[in-house]
């Protein structure tokens, strides 16, 4: 009886240091195949170009002592592609072209996703005209706890204005116990835009490259947070 005693004791120690660990994945999250993507903050700004389309890495400014602005700019394509991970100097797209309307910054290419909400607020969805996929976003912060950084999906109007959306994905990589990493869904943030792009007193969503906006990006404002972790998975469209 004593042994017996032991061992639920044990086994009873061991779920509960193990069932905090499961509880990192939430339970909707998908399985499978996925497109890692790390923004990685760092103090000194990188030399090389950092241009080679393998990589799974974007360098941003760290902003240790004030929140500092990094532009990830994005481009149309068929597949998840760092062309550019040097968030420092001039951007380049996936072709060699510098894009970026002659400000610095990363350029990320990915499609425009058919994986967004028709709500409450209208939705302007892909056009077919660049590559399309249905796809959800997940993100968790990494990293040396203390640092936070705001991520807002943005776009240029025709009159040169950079108008930014009213959602955008806020993280803080928080100390003390309970406070371990844990994923959780950006779709709609970080692949749309909800802004009054008509100038009709009315909100639209906006998916990535339509409704006539140009020079996407995600304008990321850091102030100390080492590392977002994003991970993009395609999913089936019933």
């Amino acid at each position: 009886m004593i042994k017996a005693s032991r061992l639920f004791l044990t086994l009873a120690v061991v779920f509960l240091l193990v069932t905090p660990l499961l509880a990192q994945k939430p339970s909707d999250m998908p399985n499978g195949s996925h497109f890692n993507l790390n923004i990685i903050g760092v103090e000194n700004p990188k030399n090389s170009s950092l241009t080679d389309s393998n990589r799974h890495t974007i360098f941003v400014a760290l902003g240790r002592n004030a929140t500092v602005r990094t532009d990830i700019w994005l481009t149309p394509g068929a597949d998840f592609t760092v062309c550019d991970g040097n968030g420092f100097d001039g951007a380049t797209d996936c072709s060699g072209a510098t894009v970026g309307r002659g400000l610095p910054g990363a350029v990320f290419s990915l499609p425009c996703n058919t994986n967004l909400p028709t709500g409450d607020i209208e939705l302007v969805p892909c056009s077919g005209v660049n590559p399309t996929l249905a796809y959800e976003v997940w993100i968790r912060e990494l990293g040396k706890p203390n640092g936070k950084a705001t991520m807002t999906t943005c776009a240029y109007d025709d009159l040169g204005e950079r108008i930014c959306s009213s959602e955008n994905v806020l993280l803080e990589r928080l100390n003390g116990k309970g406070n371990k990493p844990t994923f959780r869904e950006v779709t709609n943030e970080l692949t749309s835009l909800v802004a009054d792009v008509d100038a009709d007193d009315v909100l639209e969503r906006v998916a990535l490259f339509e409704g006539g906006l140009v020079d996407w990006l995600w304008q990321y404002d850091n102030n100390g947070l080492k590392l977002a972790q994003l991970r993009f998975y395609p999913v089936p469209i019933e």
